[in-house]
């Protein structure tokens, strides 16, 4: 696996698919306004992804699960449910998310995934704790997969303070 850590924009990445860290869908798509990743997939993508992100029900801790892209230039959205039903991200949940998103990447014949520091936004978990996870969790997997890391913003600002 050739894994990258990049600062910039998740969406603007030139990858086959995208991970988006989502809440499980425990409360209705519309009911949120979506924020981080999420609100910017919804600006650009459209409602449509998380219309049929809906579809799905509810998500387990960890689990993935793929949507189309909508306007956005990828083969797919791969949703994550890196934080609990109390927004909290914790080691195990951002670790299922991580694998659980390159295997079904990996069932979907994708070759490329870009993934945020899942559980450092809305999830509270410190940003260098995040990616610390997310590279272990990498490192440690030998699916033929090229990955980038995409820190942004002040999560960005916080792994390199």
């Amino acid at each position: 696996m050739l894994i990258q850590v990049v600062t910039g924009d998740l969406l603007d990445q030139p990858v086959d698919a995208v991970v988006n860290p989502w809440n499980r869908n425990t409360i209705p798509w519309w009911l949120l306004l979506p924020q981080g990743v999420s609100g910017g997939i919804k600006q650009r993508a459209g409602a449509q992804v998380f219309k049929e992100l809906a579809r799905h029900g509810r998500l387990a801790l960890g689990q993935a699960v793929a949507t189309g892209a909508g306007d956005l230039p990828f083969k797919a959205i791969i949703h994550v449910a890196g934080i609990d039903d109390l927004w909290t991200a914790s080691d195990a949940s951002v670790r299922a998310s991580v694998s659980n998103a390159v295997q079904l990447a990996c069932s979907l014949g994708l070759t490329s995934l870009a993934i945020p520091l899942i559980g450092a936004g809305s999830g509270r978990m410190p940003a260098k704790r995040s990616l610390e996870i997310i590279l272990a969790e990498l490192q440690s997997s030998d699916a033929p997969l090229s990955v980038i890391v995409v820190l942004y913003g002040r999560l960005a600002e916080a792994v390199y303070a």
